[in-house]
């Protein structure tokens, strides 16, 4: 149904354009590829340029989307929205339905997810010795 693959960066960085191609290429079947992006600008530029190099360059059908549900923050990050949006998209996958349809629902899940992020403690950071 869904999260054939996943792709990470080092620590607190994004993959590579390549790293993401690479991904894209191995799992993309005959009804395409849905991307699942967290709104952070590396995750956006290099999951975006892989997508449309996928496109251009293998003719793969491969459609992206940005989880942007943070309401703490002016950044829109995508954090606890994107569990949702694996799971209306995977869901839909399993059923059969078409990268278009998944898109389009998943965009609705988008817009409807909010999250907000709260501490019930203050953050203490350890110092190097």
């Amino acid at each position: 149904g869904l999260l054939t693959a996943a792709i990470s960066g080092e620590t607190f960085a994004s993959p590579s354009i390549d790293a993401v191609l690479a991904a894209i290429v191995q799992v993309t079947g005959p009804k395409g590829c849905l991307l699942i992006i967290k709104n952070y600008t590396g995750d956006r530029l290099n999951f975006t340029l892989a997508a449309q190099k996928a496109r251009s360059i293998y003719g793969l059908q491969v459609e992206t989307v940005i989880v942007k549900d943070d309401v703490a923050t002016s950044a829109e990050r995508g954090i606890c929205g994107t569990l949702f949006v694996h799971k209306v998209a995977g869901a839909m996958s399993e059923e059969g339905k078409s990268l278009a349809d998944i898109k389009t629902q998943v965009d609705q899940v988008i817009l409807d997810s909010v999250s907000l992020g709260v501490s019930m403690s203050v953050v203490r950071r350890l110092k190097a010795k």
